[in-house]
């Protein structure tokens, strides 16, 4: 990986993670909670300075961050304290991080498809004797529809093929002559690399739509909608054995595919790499965005559990009992890490450069 690869993707954790702790912190002040301190970064203070009551920090491990309000403070319901806000308030503060996620990807995708435009759901060709082919599909058709999911741009197409791992029929509504019509396909399989997927036959088109700022918008939502579909479906697919969890990528392998971005852009000038590098900042800030409102302990999704569980109950959860929870889930999450970056490594160097980086890790705690 190259020095530069590395500094552009810990600006990009940067600026990620900065907006998520932003939106903690803006809706604490908001609410007239308290902030101890607002940091970037984990472990040892590299910068530390006090402002109007709040520690803002930069730390040194680019890896995360903080906005520490006193959720876990047991007992503490004193004026301005986490606990003594009610239960909309503290709910609010809780959600706004991946909020503020969810809306830098909003503006990212604007940006990008006000700039280069999207490709329609018009298809280009279609593949002789596929299962489209047969089905009557041609060339100049416009797909609307599949599976009952509305269809806007090529890459939903691209998305719902994708999604049918196990090759199931699918309804696909088009128009043709604004006529529409309905059809069902059944996709067949291909294998390339080992991959084995289900394709309808369907080819992109080469036409690309330049929306006017207000259409930009709503096609960005739309982007940014298509991503959270994504990303949910993704964590169904985990979490029902589809796909494996060695396919995930952790930072390293976040910092490789930066880092491979780079160069392979960089001969093409500054715009191609500024907007391949807005894609990866765009793709990442939706991800973080839904995974972080998962109901899982440690995570803001999990906070968010145990105040709807305070919502219905009336009253809260002891918060001793809330916080055994979430210290819990912050060791399942980061053995959950470890073994991420553990095959992010594995994967990424050779057997030799990573027993050299263990001696020389070994030499400096010997030291």
């Amino acid at each position: 990986m190259s020095v530069v690869g590395i500094i552009i993707a810990i600006l990009i954790f940067g600026l990620i993670i900065f907006i998520h702790e932003l939106g903690h912190f803006a809706a604490a002040k908001f609410n007239g909670i308290k902030v101890h301190e607002f940091s970037l970064g984990l472990g040892p203070t590299i910068i530390g300075k006090e402002f109007k009551g709040t520690i803002f920090s930069l730390k040194l491990l680019p890896l995360g961050g903080a906005c520490m309000m006193g959720e876990d403070d047991i007992g503490d319901d004193s004026l301005g304290s986490f606990n003594s806000k009610s239960v909309w308030q503290r709910f609010t503060v809780i959600a706004a991080g991946s909020f503020m996620n969810l809306l830098l990807a909003l503006i990212l995708s604007t940006i990008m498809i006000g700039w280069i435009g999207f490709t329609p759901s018009v298809v280009g060709s279609v593949t002789p004797d596929s299962p489209a082919a047969i089905q009557g599909i041609e060339a100049g058709d416009t797909i609307t529809r599949m599976n009952g999911r509305r269809v806007r741009t090529f890459d939903d197409i691209v998305f719902y093929n994708l999604m049918n791992i196990h090759g199931e029929p699918m309804e696909v509504v088009f128009l043709r002559d604004g006529e529409t019509h309905v059809v069902t396909i059944q996709p067949v399989s291909i294998t390339q690399g080992g991959i084995t997927r289900y394709v309808m036959g369907v080819v992109v088109s080469d036409q690309r739509i330049y929306p006017d700022f207000i259409s930009s918008i709503g096609y960005g939502a739309h982007n940014v909608q298509f991503w959270i579909q994504r990303t949910i479906q993704t964590v169904r697919m985990l979490i029902v054995g589809d796909i494996g969890i060695d396919g995930m990528a952790g930072p390293v392998g976040i910092v490789q595919m930066v880092d491979d971005t780079y160069q392979a852009t960089v001969e093409h000038g500054t715009s191609v790499v500024v907007l391949s590098l807005m894609r990866i900042t765009f793709l990442l800030s939706a991800n973080i965005g839904v995974l972080n409102l998962l109901p899982l302990p440690a995570l803001d999704g999990g906070r968010l559990v145990f105040i709807f569980l305070e919502m219905i109950r009336g009253k809260r959860v002891p918060p001793e009992k809330e916080g055994m929870v979430h210290f819990v889930g912050i060791l399942l999450l980061l053995g959950l890490m470890a073994y991420i970056m553990f095959n992010d490594i594995r994967r990424i160097f050779t057997p030799a450069e990573v027993n050299e980086g263990m001696n020389i890790i070994m030499k400096i705690f010997n030291a």
